[in-house]
């Protein structure tokens, strides 16, 4: 479990002895930092019940308290006992509605592939999600979900590559939706490097899961050549596993996985001194 932070000694009142050090004190900021510079909100995997909503109802407050540019929820708005219906999904539709950024919402394996008629839920996940309050641009073809925008030296790209192995069993749909998958990728990663941009790479499966089945061997490899190419200016973000990780699986790749159910918890990135970084888990 983290620690919970505590105030910073550095800005009580200053005593006789630290009269001196004021002025160094108030150019160095220690007082509050200054309202401004870019930064958005990440988090996945929740609510799973109805305890979760009303958590997620107090995240969304903590949210919307703070100066963002966007939000993303990356995948599984709802577990699998409940989320294969339409009033499930309109219902979290409403919920996240309240954040007052703009939201880009992925999509996860809760909400189609786990569900019986895997078709028809993705297609009512793709009316109620697929339009977005960001200037994107869209692959073609039939993946409304492939988007991507531009912010802040950083280009930001979101994958349908979901949980349970990525939906491999089922080759007619997994195959097509993986090539579209890996194009998509690759045309972003080289739009980075001409632009000399960041890449941020936004999906819900934690692809380093290869049991019982490996559906993200491809993808791997791929991330691991634009790693290579591109390295220190590749991050991925996904959630699925539940656990939180800030850290590099792959050489030249940094990686975020949010913390997902039972926790309720988001994560706010922002670029300081040209590096993109997170903060700690905020939980409700």
């Amino acid at each position: 479990m983290l620690k919970r932070r505590t105030p910073s000694r550095c800005c009580a009142p200053p005593t006789a002895s630290k009269a001196s050090l004021l002025v160094l004190l108030l150019v160095a900021g220690c007082a509050a930092a200054p309202a401004g510079g870019f930064a958005f909100g990440v988090f996945g995997d929740t609510p799973y019940n109805e305890s979760e909503v009303r958590r997620l109802d107090a995240l969304i407050d903590d949210i919307n308290a703070d100066r963002l540019d966007f939000v993303v929820h990356v995948g599984d708005i709802g577990a699998r006992a409940g989320v294969c219906t339409d009033a499930w999904l309109e219902a979290r539709k409403r919920q996240l509605a309240r954040i007052r950024h703009p939201l880009v919402v992925i999509p996860g394996d809760n909400e189609w592939t786990d569900c019986r008629d895997q078709e028809a839920r993705l297609l009512a996940w793709r009316g109620l999600f697929c339009a977005v309050p960001l200037a994107v641009e869209r692959q073609p073809g039939e993946y409304c979900e492939h988007v991507r925008w531009q912010a802040e030296g950083t280009l930001f790209v979101a994958l349908h590559v979901v949980g349970s192995n990525n939906n491999v069993r089922n080759p007619h749909e997994y195959e097509p939706r993986l090539a579209a998958v890996l194009a998509w990728l690759d045309d972003s990663a080289t739009l980075a490097q001409k632009r000399r941009l960041r890449l941020v790479v936004l999906m819900h499966a934690n692809p380093f899961v290869i049991v019982p089945r490996d559906g993200y061997g491809e993808l791997r490899a791929k991330l691991a050549r634009i790693g290579e190419r591109m390295e220190g200016k590749v991050v991925l973000v996904h959630g699925d596993t539940h656990t939180y990780h800030d850290d590099e699986p792959i050489p030249g790749v940094q990686r975020l996985e949010v913390w997902g159910s039972p926790i309720v918890a988001w994560h706010r990135g922002a670029v300081d001194d040209g590096v993109l970084r997170f903060s700690a888990p905020r939980y409700r």
